[in-house]
């Protein structure tokens, strides 16, 4: 990873800028950063990490911890990852998913799962290099109304 990349677990004071990238990443209404300081306060299962270029944040990602009565250990799920164009292929999302997977690994994951779009050639790769594999699990989703 280029030195001067920096990751680590986002902290309160990476409020605005989480803001600001989840703007980008997903679009629509931007949450505001007092909701994410809020959250960042009462959220135990999800783990955030983000990425410095240069001291300036230019990626995140998340990861949940879950458990279930129906396992003995927990699972790990890496639900988002997110980098600035102008930041990709110098290394920010490998170090980003290494972070989360760290952090879970602490919380005593021993496996975990992504989920990207079957055409997000980009974002395979990238979990193929960090030593995913695809699977046969087949995701369904309904919109609860």
């Amino acid at each position: 990873m280029n030195s001067l990349i920096r990751v680590r677990l986002a902290s309160i004071a990476d409020a605005e800028a989480l803001s600001g990238l989840n703007q980008e990443f997903n679009g629509g209404v931007r949450r505001p950063p007092a909701q994410i300081i809020e959250y960042l306060h009462t959220n135990c299962n999800e783990c955030i990490a983000v990425a410095e270029l240069n001291g300036t944040i230019v990626g995140f990602g998340c990861a949940q911890s879950l458990y279930s009565f129906c396992y003995e250990e927990p699972y790990g799920e890496i639900t988002e990852l997110y980098v600035q164009d102008t930041a990709r292929r110098k290394g920010v999302a490998r170090g980003i998913i290494t972070c989360l997977e760290d952090e879970l690994r602490m919380r005593g994951v021993k496996r975990v799962k992504v989920l990207t779009g079957r055409r997000n050639a980009a974002a395979i790769r990238t979990y193929e290099d960090c030593g995913y594999v695809k699977d046969d699990e087949q995701m369904l989703e309904k919109p609860l109304t």
